[in-house]
C-alpha cells in the first residue's frame, strides 16, 4: 500500500528541519569571533588561534624548510594553520588570503611572491578586522593596511656577498666582471639582494657587472642560464672548460641570488667539464648542499638566509591576535660562510 501525500510531506519537513538544525549547529561551532564581536581574544573564549599561512611554493629545500619551520612552531604553540600553496601564481594567493578572511581565521600571514598589487586584499582583511604579517619578503602598500613584516634583511644580505668580494680581491688592479643571477623579477628580495651588492661596491670601479639575469630562484633556470653561456661560446667556436665565458670576457665573479640557481648553474659546469674553481661563487641561502659544494671547493661563499621564522611568527601571530601591536620590520639573522672557515665546525643544516 502506497503512503499518502500527507505522510511524505510530513517526512519532507522533518528531513528538512532535520538537515537546518545540523547546519545551524554546525555554523555555531565554526563561528571565530568571540560573543562580544571581537577578535583574536584567546585568553577569553579559550578558541585555538586559527592562521591563515599562503605559501609561495616548494621551489627549493630553502622553501620547504620555511613551511615546515612553521607547521612546527604552529603545533607547538597550539596554534591551528589553513595552509595554501600559491604554485607561484599572486592570483592563487589573493584568492587564498580571501578565503581566510570568509572563514575568519584570528590573523593572515602570508610569502608575497612579487611587491605589488595587495591593497585591495589587505584593506578587504583590515575591513573584516583581521591582522595580517607580511613574511620572507616585502610589500609595496599602504603600511596601515598590515600589522608588520618578518623575514631576512635582504639588504644586508647583498652587502654581505660584496663585502667577501671586497676582502677577496682587495689587493687586484685588473677589473673584476661580475655575473649576476637575480631571483623572481618584481620580488622584493631580488631588489635588495642586487641594491645591498650594489651599494657596497660603488666607488670601486674594478668591479663591473657585465650581466644580470632573472634567474626566478629554480634550480633549472640556474643550469638554462650556464648551459646558455657555454652554448653561446661553442657556436662561435670560442669555447673553452677553463672558466664561463660572456660576449667573449671572462666571468671572474658570479653572483647568484639563492643556492637553487646556484647548484643549477654547477650542474651545468660539471656537463661540460668546466671547474667551478675559475669562478668565484657567491650563492645565499645556505641550503645543505650549497655548503657541501663549499665544503668541496666548488663555491666560495655562501650568505646564509635563515629559513627557521617559524618560532618567531608564532609569537607575533600570538601578539596580533590579542590585540597588541608589533614591530615594523622584525629580521632573522644569518651567517657568512666562506672557504676560510674551520669546516669541522659546520653542524648539518636541517634542509
Amino acid at each position: 500500500m502506497k503512503p499518502s501525500n500527507k505522510k511524505i510531506q510530513i517526512f519532507s519537513l522533518a528531513i528538512f528541519f532535520a538537515a537546518v538544525i545540523f547546519f545551524l549547529f554546525f555554523l555555531i561551532h565554526i563561528q571565530r569571533p568571540n560573543e562580544s564581536g571581537s577578535r583574536g581574544k584567546e585568553s577569553e573564549n579559550h578558541e585555538q588561534l586559527i592562521l591563515g599561512f599562503s605559501q609561495i611554493g616548494s621551489e627549493s629545500a630553502w622553501r620547504t624548510r620555511n613551511t615546515q619551520s612553521i607547521f612546527e612552531a604552529a603545533e607547538q604553540n597550539g596554534i591551528q594553520i589553513l595552509f595554501d600553496d600559491a604554485q607561484q601564481k599572486q592570483e592563487n594567493q589573493l584568492k587564498a588570503i580571501r578565503s581566510f578572511i570568509v572563514y575568519q581565521v584570528d590573523v593572515i600571514a602570508f610569502v608575497p611572491i612579487v611587491e605589488y598589487g595587495w591593497d585591495n586584499v589587505l584593506r578587504e582583511a583590515k575591513e573584516a578586522g583581521i591582522p595580517v604579517i607580511v613574511v620572507d619578503r616585502q610589500i609595496r602598500a599602504d603600511e596601515s593596511l598590515y600589522a608588520g613584516f618578518l623575514g631576512e634583511d635582504g639588504l644586508e644580505e647583498g652587502r654581505s656577498a660584496a663585502q667577501f668580494l671586497l676582502d677577496k680581491y682587495q689587493e687586484e688592479t685588473k677589473p673584476v666582471l661580475i655575473f649576476e643571477m637575480s631571483g623572481t623579477k618584481n620580488s622584493s628580495v631580488v631588489r635588495e639582494r642586487a641594491s645591498g651588492f650594489r651599494e657596497k661596491i660603488t666607488g670601486f670601479p674594478k668591479f663591473q657587472i657585465i650581466h644580470s639575469v632573472d634567474g626566478d630562484f629554480l634550480r633549472s633556470r640556474g643550469k638554462e642560464i650556464g648551459e646558455k653561456l657555454i652554448q653561446a661560446c661553442i657556436d662561435s667556436d670560442t669555447f673553452k672548460n677553463d672558466g664561463l665565458y660572456y660576449n667573449g670576457r671572462k666571468i671572474d665573479v658570479v653572483y647568484s641570488h639563492n643556492d637553487s640557481m646556484t647548484l643549477g648553474l654547477l650542474d651545468s659546469l660539471e656537463n661540460y667539464e668546466i671547474n667551478p674553481s675559475e669562478i668565484t661563487i657567491i650563492s645565499v641561502d645556505a641550503e645543505q648542499k650549497s655548503i657541501d659544494a663549499l665544503v668541496e671547493g666548488k663555491i666560495d661563499c655562501v650568505v646564509e638566509c635563515n629559513p627557521n621564522l617559524g618560532p618567531m611568527l608564532m609569537e607575533l601571530v600570538k601578539q596580533v591576535a590579542g590585540g597588541n601591536e608589533i614591530p615594523r620590520f622584525t629580521y632573522n639573522t644569518g651567517k657568512v660562510f666562506t672557504q676560510d672557515d674551520d669546516f669541522s665546525l659546520y653542524t648539518p643544516r636541517g634542509y
